[in-house]
């Protein structure tokens, strides 16, 4: 939408804008939590050491980190009897592949059996939170009511198929449910796993740059740089500078991927001059032995001023912290604090953990303000929810471009358009996991995840939960960061205006 809206000089309204940011900011803290305890926690946490645990023993400490209430003695004897008839029945599902008893897990069986509990719970928890993304965007994670201009979703307090008073209160409850979890759970299990993984702050450092392109805009411009989650970036690990993000600095090399440019492979475009074309003719991978010389991956290698990027949850806080920005900076120092940790801990595996956390919390703290601007304008009988203007394609111009810049729960996401004769002429996005899982670029450079596994210590190479650790704490999506298309260059889909 926002390339579009760049392309044609559109200006959304208000409360298309504050819609958007409830959509997204639900989806960063359901995201953030299930990739915390779904995706990434059982890289930590040995769940058949729960079944030895002692539940009182793991009551004690659930209910010396946090008061959520379910931390009884009972409750966890319930939670180690389901693992136990799980095991028992042979039906440990998505429990079924870990490297259990391998040695490098180190948390006691106590902690352990608190961590399953709480994987259990935000399955639960997560279902009934993400109702606010469906109400607002009717589907996750892909909402259907974005439009060019606005939202599609009406707003109306006084009636019943619009979004009224009655449904902006449902919200807020379930607002008010996200953060209690993240508050009382999320954060207290941060800070309870992280004591026993300290060697991890030193280890999956990457490339040092970090860019985040903003998000939650507090003004309907668009690509915004008056953002809650600022715009910018930094260099070689240096917070005292803070450097303006300028898209014209972003290149795309496939000298390593398996594209090619008919320039040439070993050169840099500009994604609103990209090309997507796939060098391979057999029925087979186009590799039997990967090789690094030459090319190796499915992904591109974007650059910024010829530099590779880290995106996401700590590159958006590690800007926000050096930019000032007070609430990250209050939370970011409790988490050092109770660490007993360096800021140079945060460029680290354990530090994208930690970010993921402080960012979820500041969002869900959040939620209800926008919520409480998006009712006082209805209060004061303001229903835009579309801009009107420029919606009519025979009004846009012959040529039109335009990019749009989006904060993704995994990190920078950016869209480039060209428009001719109502029509897309040429349109590339650059998203988050191309950028932290990039191949070598032309001049050899390391993308993130490359870099950040450099001296990473292996127990069992036939068990390298180590090597998860590090690529699972950017969070990844390869589904996202792959361009798809037919393996002989045919159209696949022509989408028309009408």
């Amino acid at each position: 939408m926002r390339a579009v809206e760049n392309a044609l000089g559109i200006t959304i309204p208000d409360n298309a804008r504050i819609i958007r940011n409830l959509i997204t900011g639900i989806q960063y803290v359901q995201d953030h939590v299930i990739h915390f305890y779904h995706l990434h926690a059982l890289d930590w946490v040995d769940i058949v050491s729960s079944l030895s645990a002692d539940p009182a023993a793991t009551s004690k400490l659930a209910q010396s980190i946090s008061d959520w209430p379910k931390s009884s003695t009972d409750y966890f004897r319930g939670v180690q009897n389901k693992i136990k008839s799980f095991v028992d029945n042979g039906q440990l599902g998505p429990f079924a592949n870990g490297y259990w008893g391998h040695p490098a897990y180190k948390l006691p069986p106590e902690a352990n059996l608190m961590a399953v509990a709480h994987y259990l719970e935000a399955l639960e928890w997560q279902r009934d939170v993400i109702k606010i993304q469906a109400l607002l965007g009717a589907k996750n994670p892909h909402a259907q009511t974005y439009v060019v201009g606005g939202m599609s979703i009406p707003v109306d307090k006084n009636s019943q198929n619009a979004l009224n008073a009655g449904s902006i209160a449902f919200i807020a409850g379930l607002a008010q449910k996200a953060k209690e979890f993240v508050e009382q759970v999320f954060i207290p299990d941060i800070l309870a796993v992280a004591p026993f993984y300290l060697d991890w702050a030193g280890l999956g450092e990457g490339v040092g740059n970090f860019m985040s392109f903003g998000e939650f805009p507090n003004d309907n411009v668009t690509n915004s740089d008056d953002n809650f989650m600022p715009k910018g970036i930094i260099l070689a690990k240096d917070l005292t500078t803070v450097h303006k993000v300028d898209h014209m600095k972003i290149m795309e090399y496939v000298s390593h991927s398996w594209y090619e440019y008919a320039e040439g492979d070993d050169m840099a475009k500009h994604p609103w001059d990209g090309e997507t074309n796939y060098k391979y003719s057999g029925p087979k991978p186009p590799y039997k032995n990967l090789d690094t010389d030459a090319k190796y991956s499915w992904l591109k290698a974007p650059r910024y001023d010829n530099k590779p990027m880290e995106v996401g949850p700590l590159a958006r806080t590690l800007v926000a912290y050096a930019s000032g920005h007070k609430r990250i900076q209050e939370v970011v120092n409790m988490v050092l604090g109770k660490l007993n940790a360096p800021p140079a801990a945060l460029f680290s595996t354990l530090g994208r953990i930690a970010a993921r956390g402080i960012e979820t919390l500041v969002i869900a703290e959040k939620l209800p303000a926008w919520l409480d601007q998006l009712a006082e304008n209805m209060k004061k009988g303001d229903t835009k929810i579309h801009a009107g203007e420029k919606w009519d394609p025979a009004d846009w111009p012959k040529e039109a471009r335009g990019y749009g810049f989006h904060e993704a729960p995994r990190g920078a996401l950016g869209h480039w358009v060209n428009i001719k004769d109502q029509k897309i002429e040429n349109y590339q996005c650059v998203v988050p996991s191309t950028w932290n899982g990039s191949p070598r670029d032309a001049s050899g450079q390391r993308g993130p995840y490359e870099s950040a596994l450099i001296g990473t210590p292996v127990a069992d190479i036939e068990q390298p939960v180590e090597i998860l650790r590090t690529i699972h704490s950017f969070d990844p999506c390869m589904a996202c960061a792959v361009h798809v298309l037919d393996a002989e260059g045919n159209e696949v889909t022509m989408v028309k205006v009408v």
